[in-house]
């Protein structure tokens, strides 16, 4: 017998109008924000196939903002995220464009910039207000929204060298934190590999700072869970 959940049945429960290019562009915008753990000063947002043709209509560059600025799918200063990032002196930019072939048609690249650092994710909005995301600064990745919401979900960085990934399996291992899934991108040229791995407990900032302190292991972010 086939279950299903009320979510699967009745869709997300959102700010409309429609769950693939407004809640599902929401939850893109949420995890790139949750990635760059911090506040950007400018974000661009290139729109990819139907999110380019469709994204003022439906809503989409608002939800995108909106999701930037940790607003979930159900909060309604989505409708007025436009004047909420000026209050917040958050610079904007929407451009339609072609990601090229592979993405679906509801993706959008999210570039985010502060004073410190800019950080690239590519996303897709696969229906329902499902998502994926399949890019990280440049690092191929498969990560679905349905395990962001269930599992906790810690993004490593570290220099491409033997016994690297071992450090941060060993550390959540010590930790009695259980990995639930696992998978790793190299990054050609730059000598580095990401991590993304969906764990059951979230990390500490102690535990973070001192993960991140390792020899070799350029940067670590825990993310909690997505909000439906």
């Amino acid at each position: 017998m086939t279950s299903f959940s009320v979510f699967d049945i009745a869709g997300p429960v959102m700010v409309g109008p429609s769950s693939s290019h407004t809640a599902g562009a929401a939850r893109i915008g949420q995890f790139a924000r949750a990635i760059f753990d911090a506040t950007p000063t400018k974000v661009h947002f290139l729109l990819h196939g139907s999110f380019g043709e469709v994204y003022k209509g439906h809503s989409t560059d608002k939800a995108l903002l909106g999701g930037i600025m940790k607003f979930p799918p159900n909060d309604e200063r989505i409708k007025i995220a436009f004047d909420v990032a000026k209050e917040k002196n958050i610079e904007y930019e929407f451009e339609p464009g072609d990601l090229g072939g592979g993405y679906h048609p509801n993706s959008v690249k999210v570039t985010l910039e502060n004073a410190e650092r800019k950080m690239t994710l590519i996303g897709s909005s696969i229906g329902g207000g499902n998502i994926e995301i399949c890019q990280i600064d440049g690092f191929d990745i498969y990560l679905t929204g349905s395990s962001a919401e269930q599992y906790f979900t810690l993004v490593v960085e570290n220099e491409n060298m033997p016994g690297m990934l071992a450090k941060t399996t060993t550390f959540l291992g010590d930790k009695g934190i259980r990995i639930v899934n696992m998978q790793s991108s190299y990054l050609a040229g730059e000598n580095k590999v990401l991590s993304v791995l969906s764990i059951d407990q979230s990390l500490s900032l102690d535990e973070i700072l001192t993960l991140e302190m390792e020899p070799g292991i350029l940067f670590v972010r825990s993310l909690n869970k997505i909000e439906q």
